[in-house]
């Protein structure tokens, strides 16, 4: 999965989003392509697969990825 991240003092982090009901989701595309329409071209992101996306959100409580949101609420 493609998956936008967070960067700065050499370090990334993940992005997350909520839902309408306010729940944290992990955020994940299929493509570069729409992570780019939905989040913008300069978006950093990285390539993860879900058993390693989710290892690394549960200790944050996030249990759901949204995979291709056509919009992000950022967290």
């Amino acid at each position: 999965m493609v998956v936008p991240v967070k960067t700065g003092s050499g370090t990334a982090c993940l992005r997350c989003g909520r839902l309408p009901d306010g729940e944290r989701v992990g955020i994940a595309f299929t493509t570069q392509a729409r992570l780019a329409r939905v989040m913008g071209a300069d978006q950093p992101w990285t390539y993860l697969s879900g058993p390693a996306m989710r290892d690394m959100l549960a200790p944050l409580g996030v249990t759901r990825i949204q995979v291709d949101p056509g919009l992000i609420a950022a967290s």
